[in-house]
């Protein structure tokens, strides 16, 4: 729509660059970039500065890959947390949504992704060695495996029971409160909590 006789090629770059981000499209990225070009040239370099920084400054989290701004993250270094569970979830915004419900305490441990053949994405994509590492040396008791239930997800926790069931660990997995098919990041804060607090053994029978 905003592809001919623009009055701006300031304007159009704008829009454009901003038009890239996921779910933002055309006349979104040119409400946004009308809204910036009206902002005090401050507030704009402070918008500028944040995403500059973001990129440049962010760290992920040596232990367990979570975003952070240091290197071991916050969830990490917190003594108030129950250290002998890991939670295993896909993405860093899995932890954010498990964050949010509140209704877990311990630490976690991001993959970077599922095995998923089709994508060309296999075990060794994953951080899966650095996972079995920090079972056998950090004096884990549990690893709580919150992945989508799509068969890519079941297929991931079934290799993970797999590499695990000799540790000396309880292996849980997510209460079925989340139907199959499902991915964390679009479920709702009260059915993912009651998941988490209702978590269960794993069974690979039932897999």
């Amino acid at each position: 729509m905003y592809k001919e006789r623009w009055p701006s090629q300031l304007l159009k770059n704008t829009v454009e660059e901003l038009s890239s981000l996921p779910g933002v499209g055309a006349r979104s990225a040119l409400r946004f970039a009308l809204h910036l070009l009206k902002q005090p040239e401050e507030n704009v370099e402070r918008f500028s500065n944040s995403i500059i920084r973001l990129k440049r400054d962010t760290n992920y989290c040596k232990v367990c890959n979570m975003i952070s701004d240091t290197e071991v993250c916050q969830i990490c270094t917190d003594s108030r947390r129950d250290h002998s569970c890991i939670c295993v979830v896909e993405s860093i915004r899995d932890v954010l949504s498990i964050e949010n419900t509140m209704q877990y305490n311990g630490l976690y441990h991001v993959l970077g992704g599922i095995i998923s053949p089709m994508d060309g994405i296999g075990p060794s994509d994953l951080s899966i060695s650095r996972l079995k590492e920090r079972v056998e040396s950090e004096g884990v008791e549990e690893v709580f495996m919150a992945l989508s239930t799509t068969m890519e997800g079941e297929t991931t926790a079934y290799y993970l029971y797999k590499i695990l069931k000799n540790s000396n660990v309880r292996i849980s997995t997510i209460a079925r409160g989340i139907g199959f098919g499902d991915e964390l990041e679009y479920t709702d804060e009260v059915t993912l909590g009651r998941s988490i607090q209702n978590r269960q053994p794993f069974d690979p029978m039932n897999k």
